[in-house]
């Protein structure tokens, strides 16, 4: 997911999206730790999108204050 893509998003969706990714990358490690990880460049994309969506929640954050 690109910034600009999240910042089209409202501050709800993305806290649901953030909500996904962290599902996601628990379910990634999980089969990583069992051996069934099909795609380990995927746990590498979903923390940079989870890391994508704090910051733009945190730079609108400091926009409103």
């Amino acid at each position: 997911m690109k910034t600009s893509e999240i910042r089209q998003l409202t501050t709800a969706q993305m806290h649901d999206k953030e909500t996904q990714y962290k599902e996601e990358l628990f379910n990634l490690h999980f089969q990583q730790a069992t051996g069934q990880l099909e795609n380990p460049a995927r746990l590498k994309q979903v923390r940079k999108n989870i890391a994508r969506i704090k910051t733009v929640l945190r730079q609108q954050d400091l926009e409103n204050k």
